[in-house]
């Protein structure tokens, strides 16, 4: 049951250290399925993020080297907890699950020609793509929200990026860094608000229309 959503949450580097820690140690199958964790603490359990605000702020850390899953966790921790919340944050994700890791990793070879670590690892494949499939309808639903609002242009120019730059990466195999750039140009020239139209004083209005008259 998800908690009252709080307008700007201050959680303390203890309680991000044991959020994080929780998020890090259910973390099977990679990346997608900590992005589903991250989105279901924050945006659903705790309600301190829409999912807008977490598009924006995944957004923002497409546009980073590095990890992203990394860069988001210190943004979330800068947002909910300041400076200690960043280093609580990357604490708690990096710390009990790089622990576990080192012990498996020791242990890897001894275990590794076992007929049931065989099954396990045949069975997390389609998991992890199942948890994938989720973690892009997440991220697919505002967008498609937002385009029907928009208007029918916003959500066609939408779909000619994404299947722009999946055949680009798959079939032409451009870098990823030049993918993105051009995806980040792409949505400046699609997707960038119109100027509102000049105002006119009233006064300046009715003197050009006494000009006319």
């Amino acid at each position: 049951m998800a908690e009252s959503p709080i307008a700007d949450p201050r959680a303390g580097a203890w309680r991000l250290f044991r959020i994080w820690a929780i998020i890090g140690l259910q973390s099977f199958g990679g990346g997608a399925s900590t992005t589903f964790l991250i989105q279901r603490t924050f945006i659903e359990k705790y309600g301190w993020l829409s999912m807008e605000e977490f598009l924006h702020l995944w957004n923002l850390c497409l546009l980073t080297p590095g990890i992203n899953l990394v860069a988001l966790t210190a943004l979330l921790g800068k947002r909910f907890g300041g400076v200690g919340g960043i280093f609580a944050a990357l604490a708690g994700l990096l710390l009990p699950s790089a622990a576990i890791t080192c012990l498996l990793a020791a242990l890897f070879q001894q275990i590794e020609q076992s007929a049931a670590v065989q099954a396990v690892l045949r069975g997390v494949i389609p998991a992890t793509g199942g948890i994938m499939l989720l973690v892009g309808v997440n991220f697919a639903r505002p967008l498609i929200s937002k385009g029907y609002k928009a208007g029918w242009l916003f959500l066609l120019a939408g779909a000619v990026i994404v299947l722009a730059c999946a055949c680009a990466v798959i079939f032409l195999q451009i870098s990823v860094v030049i993918v993105i750039l051009s995806a980040v140009l792409l949505g400046a020239l699609f997707f960038s608000p119109e100027p509102p139209a000049p105002v006119i004083p009233e006064a300046q209005e009715q003197e050009e229309r006494s000009g006319h008259d």
